[in-house]
């Protein structure tokens, strides 16, 4: 495999950069927070129907640029440097995965092109209560009622759930248990029956919601596929949003080895510059190691996604488990550097810090994914 970006990819990451700067910068952020949506809906627009992000990953079949795994973590790579509050991951890297492994042609052609084009945000609705990301967790039922489906259950830690305008459910038949009888169903946000409440957590950048519905009445045609089929696409999904998640967790921990360098050269003590003690220069070493680590793992993830290679299920949880890792550790010591002022709100880092956190969490832990390592490989 070729870890080396194209000259195209490394222009598409740079104009990125460029465009992130300017739109999700430390006061843009915040006033992102701030709002209802938890994001700015003129960036989004831009991103989406200027930029063309949202169709990158997308089958030119489907409505998109059909560019692939590479081009995608090259962007999300760049996002997580500059933490952007959009429905991005939501959208691209949850819902349009799950949307392509599990819906017909026809499916796919409809709901896919809405979100390639910018105008359609969505979000998958997976975990409950337990907050776990298994077959086993998954309680939610749908009950055939005539020529559709009556869904019945409650959706924690949907990210972006609040204001998606579509959401991909996963339910399953009553008395099913385990990757048996899970079904996914893409129902719009304004289906009669469905409540949806954006939940206060930790990491205000990432928005997650509740979702809840109650013998919610939806036709055959918001099933996607079979009926029965939709574990084996929750799991493609997962694959892939690992990944992806990934690679923003890189550009996490980079941003954050680069801001405790640059308050290292500022900040003085004892007549010299902070970055100056071996002490610190072993720590910020570190650093660089975890991050170079992570970049690697995800890069080769990425290779084996857009390649098709049978180890891409193993590679993905390493990624994973490699980048939250890192970016817990780097956002973790970037505190420490920064000491008592990087716990206060002017200062950006405790804002990578809890996203740090929050990433961790969403798509398994580390020890999970390790697990999952160890099952591919045969341990």
């Amino acid at each position: 495999m070729n870890f080396a970006f194209t000259e195209e990819q490394l222009e598409l990451r740079e104009m990125a950069r460029a465009f992130l700067a300017e739109h999700s910068g430390s006061d843009q952020i915040r006033a992102a927070i701030d709002t209802d949506a938890g994001y700015d809906a003129g960036v989004w627009e831009q991103i989406g129907q200027e930029l063309g992000w949202t169709s990158v990953s997308i089958a030119e079949e489907h409505g998109g640029l059909g560019l692939g795994s590479i081009e995608l973590i090259a962007l999300i790579e760049t996002m997580g440097e500059a933490l952007l509050c959009a429905p991005f991951f939501s959208s691209v890297c949850l819902a349009a995965p799950a949307l392509a492994a599990a819906g017909t042609d026809e499916q796919k052609s409809t709901l896919l092109a809405g979100i390639a084009e910018g105008t359609t945000t969505a979000s998958l609705a997976w975990t409950e209560a337990s907050g776990r990301w298994d077959a086993e967790s998954i309680s939610a039922t749908a009950t055939p009622d005539g020529d559709g489906f009556r869904l019945s259950g409650e959706k924690h830690y949907v990210v972006n759930g609040h204001t998606a305008d579509l959401l991909v459910i996963a339910a399953r038949a009553p008395g099913t248990v385990g990757e048996e009888g899970v079904s996914l169903f893409a129902v719009p946000a304004e289906t009669p029956g469905l409540q949806r409440e954006r939940r206060t957590t930790m990491d205000a950048t990432r928005p997650l919601a509740r979702i809840s519905f109650e013998a919610m009445g939806v036709d055959a045609k918001h099933l996607l596929g079979a009926t029965g089929s939709g574990w084996t696409a929750l799991e493609s999904t997962r694959h892939h949003a690992a990944v992806s998640l990934a690679a923003e967790q890189v550009g996490g921990a980079q941003r954050c080895l680069d801001m405790a360098v640059a308050y290292s050269q500022e900040r003085e003590q004892y007549g010299r510059p902070i970055g100056s003690f071996q002490a610190l220069k072993h720590k910020m070493a570190d650093m660089m190691v975890d991050v170079e680590a992570a970049r690697s793992a995800v890069y080769y993830a990425a290779c084996a996604a857009q390649a098709g290679t049978g180890d891409f299920p193993a590679l993905a949880s390493m990624a994973k488990a490699v980048a939250t890792d890192a970016y817990q550790r780097c956002a973790g010591d970037a505190l420490q550097i920064f000491g008592g002022v990087g716990f206060t709100y002017e200062y950006d880092i405790h804002l990578y810090f809890k996203r740090a956190r929050s990433s961790a969490a969403l798509l398994g832990d580390a020890a999970e994914h390790r697990e999952r390592v160890a099952c591919e490989i045969g341990l």
